[in-house]
């Protein structure tokens, strides 16, 4: 078989990618020097990944990526990058045992792969037990804040620049629905694009990380310190949802998780949208169908969690903390961001059900968010009533529009296809994770694989149960672990860049 796809300059520029990995584990090596921490499980990540991104580096000279090279680039990037990541977590590991054996929180391969995927993915989900945080380096905390703000604006970059043209149902949407006649061409050159990007997401996390220190300053958030303002604003602009703390936002006062709110819902917002009010150009965004459908579906399902839980009198929360928890915690999954203000496991089945259904939503296309997003469940909604009214009127022609836009009928097909797929593959992991329960005898219920499935493919973090906001991973057998690590990495870069390596047609045709 003659392989028709250029792997050797998708790997070299993966290469690339790997090597300037070792400027951000600078920072945590920095950080452990500094608190007199070991910091050789970072000196030794940086060394890794400056070797192995060299030697891939040298595998080609060709630097052009056709759409084929394109798609294997990138999931061989994030892959990468969550092994590399990894290092410091299996080392840490290492050196809390003896010389032969892992202890500590992230204890063996599998763990620390977990807790490095879901870090760069921005899941957000977690092996470490609330116990294990204030026994961490502020290095290793660091590290895991710092994945998680890579992953949201890797995405982002790939989305808008790299992966324009490929990703099913996003940029052509993403495109009309901003407005703007190409979103890789924001400016003539996609270099000039993404440092737009970059600019406009360092700033939001400069200004996040200003806002809740400048609460501590003000002596309303103690603890609040300078560490967990630049952790929180990390992982608050990026959805991701690590925290320092065991308790996540909830062990903060309540005007720091108030001050979260509205980061996590900029983050999840079109970035496209965002440089354009930068611009001065206010009128842009209230022009959005999608932005109107996505503050939309935030203020109702945060108004009817709030009202469930305020009618629940085993809670017994008074006003504010029922509609600060209600908002806070839908704004949470919706975003996919995977924070929590308190411990939803003991609200009512009602509650939580609402919960599980923000898992499947999503933010807009082009932000750092996860899961299905709202922009395609705007146009499965819309083709579903053009679809009613043409049954009613079967000579009727009536395209599907967003603003003054037609939708063409290949994105509309790409869209229900790919929803269709990602409910299928929910379903079957759910299914898996109830059987190999079942074989390891773990005792997961049906209802936590059903969150647990979906939290972890659709790149949540906390699900419900054993694997609940104020609980981990731990629980689940190491075969579930690693069969997470692949959805993780799988839901994150949206399916279609993954299971398209499996085809044969893909690599000879």
């Amino acid at each position: 078989m003659r392989i028709r796809v250029d792997w050797r300059s998708s790997c070299s520029l993966t290469g690339t990618v790997l090597k300037w990995l070792a400027v951000p584990l600078a920072a945590p090596l920095v950080l452990a020097v500094f608190d007199g921490d070991d910091a050789v499980p970072f000196v030794v990540a940086i060394a890794v990944t400056i070797v192995v991104g060299a030697a891939f580096e040298r595998l080609s000279e060709t630097r052009e990526l056709g759409q084929r090279e394109a798609f294997l680039m990138v999931a061989l990037t994030w892959l990468g990058v969550a092994v590399v990541g990894a290092i410091p977590f299996l080392l840490v590991g290492l050196a809390a045992g003896d010389s032969s054996s892992f202890s500590g929180p992230v204890d063996g391969p599998v763990n620390a792969l977990f807790e490095s995927t879901s870090g760069l993915t921005t899941t957000g989900a977690t092996i470490m037990s609330v116990w294990d945080f204030d026994n961490q380096s502020r290095g290793i905390l660091l590290w895991r804040q710092l994945l998680q703000w890579l992953g949201g604006l890797g995405i982002l970059i790939v989305a808008i620049g790299l992966l324009s043209n490929l990703m099913v149902g996003g940029a052509q949407l993403m495109e009309t629905e901003s407005q703007t006649r190409n979103v890789t061409k924001l400016t003539p050159q996609i270099e000039s694009t993404a440092r737009l990007i970059w600019g406009l997401y360092v700033g939001l996390t400069v200004l996040a990380a200003a806002t809740f220190y400048g609460l501590n300053q003000l002596g309303l958030a103690p603890e609040m310190d300078l560490f967990n303002a630049v952790s929180h604003a990390l992982t608050s602009v990026s959805t991701a949802g690590f925290s320092p703390k065991g308790g996540s936002v909830g062990a903060f006062e309540p005007i720091v998780q108030w001050a979260v709110i509205p980061f996590m819902i900029v983050g999840a917002t079109n970035f496209v949208l965002l440089y354009h009010l930068t611009q001065g150009d206010f009128q842009r965004p209230f022009e959005s169908e999608e932005l109107r459908f996505y503050l939309g579906i935030v203020v109702f399902f945060s108004a009817i969690v709030s009202l469930i839980i305020g009618f629940d009198s085993e809670l017994g929360m008074g006003l504010e903390p029922t509609i600060r928890h209600g908002i806070f915690n839908v704004v949470s999954m919706v975003t996919t961001t995977g924070y929590a203000s308190i411990d939803f496991n003991t609200w009512t089945p009602g509650a939580k059900h609402l919960l599980f259904l923000c898992m499947f939503i999503g933010g807009m296309a082009g932000s750092t968010t996860c899961s299905i997003k709202t922009l395609r469940w705007l146009v499965i909604f819309k083709g579903l009533y053009r679809n009613l009214f043409t049954s009613i009127h079967p000579q009727a022609v009536r395209p599907v529009r967003l603003g003054n836009s037609v939708i063409d009928e290949d994105t509309i097909s790409d869209i229900f296809s790919y929803v269709l797929l990602a409910i299928i593959i929910f379903f079957l992991l759910t299914i898996f994770v109830v059987v190999d329960s079942a074989r390891a005898d773990t005792g997961v219920g049906e209802f936590e694989a059903l969150s647990a499935a979906a939290s972890i493919f659709l790149n949540i973090g906390p699900a419900f149960g054993m694997a609940g906001p104020m609980e981990n991973y731990a629980g689940f057998s190491a075969f579930s672990r690693f069969v997470m690590v692949l959805m993780m990495w799988i839901g994150r870069i949206e399916i279609i860049p993954v299971l398209v390596l499996f085809l044969p047609a893909y690599w000879r045709s």
